[in-house]
């Protein structure tokens, strides 16, 4: 018997999935689509599990950050919609309405909050910018710049404003030269090689993405 979504407070129905991928899906009725929110969940574990087989703990946080993560809160709002119709219609809803953007936005000041932590908890680290490490104020400035511009980044894409975009074009243009520019230095390494072709690929989506940010975006946030 299925269940009515008045019921249930979309942000119980959210919550209780972020607890158990499908569970609120399962006591609303909606048991296929709780099946499959299952075994999408399962398949992505696995996979960021086993990934640390490839390259180590840090590949893993990676693998979980680029693959479960997305998933995980997408399923949690698919469960808090008034009618969830199917993951695909739900994934039409947030690409129309740039809810993807938004999401990426809030990684951006998660990001901001680690690079400070790590700033702090290693102060006399040196950031290699350009096939040099920078030491005293410049080196600060240098590490500083990382939280200063996700903040800012993240900020802009959670308002979805053409100032966010433009910022990080700006943000994503700089990381690639400076990677480029220490495979020139140090040659190949596979971390390096995984970071740039990672962010290639990342801002080559936000790109294609551009048209969410502006009034457009906008007016569609009030209605999400």
């Amino acid at each position: 018997m299925s269940l009515h979504s008045s019921n249930y407070s979309p942000r119980l129905l959210a919550f209780l999935s972020l607890l158990i991928p499908g569970l609120g899906l399962f006591i609303r009725g909606h048991t296929r689509q709780a099946i499959q929110t299952v075994f999408i969940s399962v398949v992505l574990a696995l996979t960021v599990w086993w990934s640390r087989n490839w390259g180590g703990a840090g590949t893993q946080i990676f693998a979980g950050i680029l693959f479960f993560l997305p998933w995980w809160t997408f399923q949690s709002y698919h469960a808090s919609l008034p009618i969830p119709l199917s993951i695909v219609a739900t994934w039409n809803r947030v690409w129309e309405r740039g809810l993807d953007i938004r999401y990426l936005g809030g990684l951006f000041l998660f990001s901001a909050v680690m690079d400070l932590s790590i700033i702090l908890g290693n102060p006399d680290y040196q950031l290699q910018v350009f096939c040099t490490r920078p030491g005293g104020i410049l080196g600060l400035l240098t590490k500083l710049q990382s939280p200063f511009f996700h903040v800012l980044i993240g900020y802009g894409f959670l308002r979805l404003v053409r100032w966010g975009l433009s910022a990080y074009l700006v943000y994503a243009s700089y990381g690639l030269m400076n990677a480029l520019a220490n495979f020139a230095c140090e040659g190949y390494g596979r971390i390096r090689m995984v970071f740039f072709l990672t962010l290639l690929v990342f801002t080559l989506y936000v790109f294609m993405r551009r048209k969410c940010f502006g009034q457009k975006s906008q007016e569609g946030l009030s209605r999400a």
